[in-house]
């Protein structure tokens, strides 16, 4: 019998490991190594970024994952980030050299930020941030990388995120999991379906991340369908500290399936 494949596919974002080695000067553990392993325990997906302080994600992590998704042709690499800063850096210079990433997920971060906590506000006063982002957008196609834009669940944005070329949207779920298993946890999932229903009525796919875990996962894709990736770090990297790597990304591959 064919094992089922997940609709939803899991990114693994591996910053939080990134981190940890940058504490030493050991290079343990390595960055490439718990890829590896997530990638043999079946993501289908690695998330790095690197932002312009390198807390974390390093130049050379960057290049090296790229190096590295060249011996798994069928699994995605995601580079985020501020297109603002340094992202588009990575981006021309792995696509140069032949690695260009599958997907480039623009995230509004300033340049210290601690996490990302917003999505691009698209309304008409920020006119003349939609078109510094539509020729990058267009760069990046051009350059055969699709293109998600880190959103908050406003329906009423997609429409605009679409206009700019976006491919996709990431929805921004720190909402719904702060909201998890309170009394606004319904409200948060209507609010995600309706954004994500809009999106792909304006002709996007729609990915989501942020705080999303083994407790929430499943409840968010049953609530929210038709999400086509994940991306998970810090929960996910916290879980294997514990568990390993391998069990962690099976149990969150069981998280997705439980959804479908």
């Amino acid at each position: 019998m064919t094992a089922m494949i997940p609709t939803t596919a899991l990114s693994v974002n591996v910053n939080k490991v990134a981190l940890l080695r940058n504490t030493r000067h050991l290079d343990i553990p390595s960055v490439t190594r718990a890829a590896t392993l997530c990638l043999q325990a079946g993501a289908q997906g690695i998330t790095v970024h690197p932002r312009p302080d390198e807390r974390h994600i390093r130049a050379h992590d960057v290049h090296e994952l790229a190096q590295l998704l060249k011996a798994w042709p069928d699994r995605e690499y995601n580079i985020e980030g501020n297109p603002f800063h340094n992202l588009m850096d990575f981006i021309r210079d792995l696509a140069a050299q032949g690695m260009r990433p599958h997907q480039a997920t623009f995230v509004p971060d300033s340049e210290g930020q601690f996490t990302s906590d917003h999505g691009w506000q698209l309304s008409n006063h920020d006119a003349e941030e939609a078109k510094r982002l539509r020729p990058l957008i267009a760069e990046c196609h051009a350059l055969g990388v699709r293109v998600s834009l880190f959103m908050d669940a406003d329906a009423q944005a997609m429409a605009a995120a679409r206009a700019l070329g976006a491919d996709r949207v990431e929805l921004y779920t720190e909402p719904y999991a702060a909201a998890h298993g309170g009394g606004e946890q319904a409200a948060q999932l209507q609010r995600f379906a309706a954004a994500a229903q809009a999106a792909r009525d304006a002709g996007m796919a729609v990915n989501a991340g942020h705080d999303l875990n083994r407790d929430n996962l499943t409840g968010f894709l049953c609530a929210v369908p038709g999400v086509k990736e994940v991306s998970i770090g810090h929960a996910l990297i916290a879980d294997a500290l514990e568990l390993g790597y391998a069990a962690t990304v099976r149990d969150y591959l069981r998280c997705i399936r439980d959804a479908a």
